[in-house]
């Protein structure tokens, strides 16, 4: 399952707070984003029509809900990612981390021991 930022944005709110009602959302969205409630329920709406956000319709006012992990979500994101612009090459994702120079050392330790645990 993919999400545009957007979306992200909404789903890192209910992820971390929950079921939640529309104002409950509004507020724990960034400032920046300046959203109307109505902005907010179109993106409740797609969302749940992806299968990610559930709505508690008996409820008054309605609560939503995440229906899938942000784990999930993010190795969803991952595989396309990898699909994408490497082309399924996990090797050629990590590499081109290492060669840019974005690992910090501590990132560069951790790969290095994963990948000493993965040799045994």
């Amino acid at each position: 399952m993919t999400f545009t930022d957007n979306e992200w944005a909404v789903m890192e709110a209910l992820w971390a707070g929950g079921a939640l009602e529309l104002g409950e959302i509004a507020r724990a969205l960034p400032q920046q984003l300046g959203w109307s409630r109505t902005t907010l329920h179109t993106y409740l709406t797609r969302l749940a029509k992806k299968g990610a956000v559930t709505i508690d319709r008996a409820a008054a006012p309605h609560r939503y809900r995440a229906a899938v992990s942000r784990e999930e979500c993010a190795a969803a994101q991952r595989r396309g990612l990898l699909e994408r612009a490497y082309h399924g090459s996990a090797g050629a994702l990590i590499s081109a981390f290492v060669r840019d120079g974005s690992l910090t050392a501590a990132e560069r330790a951790e790969l290095r021991r994963l990948l000493d645990e993965m040799e045994v």
